[in-house]
């Protein structure tokens, strides 16, 4: 039986970029440290729309997609691997040797 891993490559292309766009959106709620970049712009550096508590929850979120990020892109990386073999070993039609 031939697996066809390219629908998976596909699927799983789809993942990380919502993963990293959720990922992107997260981190730009978060409240700032400090003045820092939001500072240099005029904006508030140390409020957040969500309240103080929220900051703690918004970190472990970051965390959580971020991990499961990183996690997405290792199995994407063994699919394409997989791929990549089983096209070198599957024999091609018309090829002469």
């Amino acid at each position: 039986m031939v697996f066809a891993a390219w629908w998976v490559s596909h699927l799983l292309n789809l993942i990380v970029l919502g993963l990293g766009l959720l990922l992107m959106l997260v981190v730009l709620i978060q409240r700032g440290k400090g003045g820092g970049l939001a500072g240099a712009f005029g904006g508030v550096g140390g409020s957040s729309p969500f309240g103080s508590r929220a900051a703690d929850q918004f970190v472990r979120v970051t965390l959580w997609l971020a991990g499961v990020w990183v996690l997405v892109i290792m199995i994407h990386v063994k699919v394409v691997k997989y791929d990549i073999s089983e096209q070198e070993n599957r024999p091609m039609i018309g090829k002469t040797n």
